[in-house]
């Protein structure tokens, strides 16, 4: 399957973003992407809370939603929407509606009909503290964290979802892998300060250690005169190999992924999963 990361730098425009997202999704398309991975806040990126947009959206009056069903029929690929703001949980997922003004930060995966077939809600909120230009980050305070890890099945293999922060937390990719997942989607915003320091280490160790392959979509760029974020979208395969990496700005990474070699790596060297 050949799969393709989406590295953007979003801004506060949902409008621009969209036609942003578009005109690399379609650039993807062209060259023979299955799937496609969005970042984290494609669409909604510095927009405060980001609760209206998220009533809107869960409400089905929102653009952002449409916009991903669409792409991924008009297309023919699969497609994991970075994330959107929603209001209420993933079904069956036993959390509560969005409380105050908080929503759930949903990636929200769609085959190549455009049906949705999976959707899991961040779970690890990024509540730290950087020293860049923002300092401090408190994504509880505009975020529910969702109910766990969750695992789609697709053609090609099951889709182990996580989002940004996750990475931090090699117990989210090992459930994922327990449950069968072959494929670790990341689509972040990892901060230019953070992502400089763990960004490549993170992932290539997630990949190792699952024996997953790892598609990691990133923002990757100047959003405003504070928010810098790291780029350096990548594929990674399950022995640790970056497959295909871009640094800074607008870009699309592409790369084949060939599932026997993941059947070999972990024959050659079995973990017990």
């Amino acid at each position: 399957m050949r799969v393709a990361a989406i590295q953007m730098i979003s801004g506060s425009d949902i409008d621009d973003n969209l036609r942003m997202a578009d005109r690399l999704l379609r650039q993807a398309a062209s060259e023979g992407a299955d799937l496609a991975v969005l970042p984290e806040n494609f669409a909604c990126y510095g927009r405060g809370h980001m609760r209206d947009e998220g009533e809107s959206e869960s409400r089905g009056q929102g653009p952002i939603l449409p916009f991903l069903r669409e792409r991924a029929r008009g297309l023919n690929m699969w497609l994991v929407g970075g994330t959107l703001p929603l209001t209420h949980p993933a079904e069956g997922s036993g959390m509560a509606e969005a409380d105050g003004r908080r929503v759930y930060a949903a990636s929200c995966v769609f085959d190549a009909r455009g049906d949705c077939v999976g959707r899991y809600d961040k779970s690890h909120l990024f509540d730290a503290e950087v020293g860049d230009s923002v300092g401090t980050y408190q994504e509880s305070t505009y975020l529910c964290p969702g109910s766990g890890p969750q695992v789609v099945e697709s053609p090609w293999g099951r889709l182990g979802l996580s989002v940004c922060y996750d990475l931090r937390f090699p117990e989210h990719y090992r459930e994922l892998r327990i449950a069968g997942a072959d494929i670790l989607m990341v689509p972040s915003a990892f901060t230019y300060a953070t992502g400089k320091a763990h960004w490549d280490v993170l992932l290539r160790a997630r990949a190792i250690e699952n024996q997953c392959f790892v598609v990691a979509a990133n923002q990757g760029g100047r959003h405003d005169e504070r928010r810098h974020s790291y780029g350096g979208s990548a594929i990674i395969h399950p022995w640790g190999q970056i497959l295909a990496q871009k640094g800074q700005g607008e870009a699309l990474v592409m790369a084949d992924l060939d599932m026997d070699e993941l059947r070999e790596c972990r024959r050659r060297m079995p973990m017990g999963l």
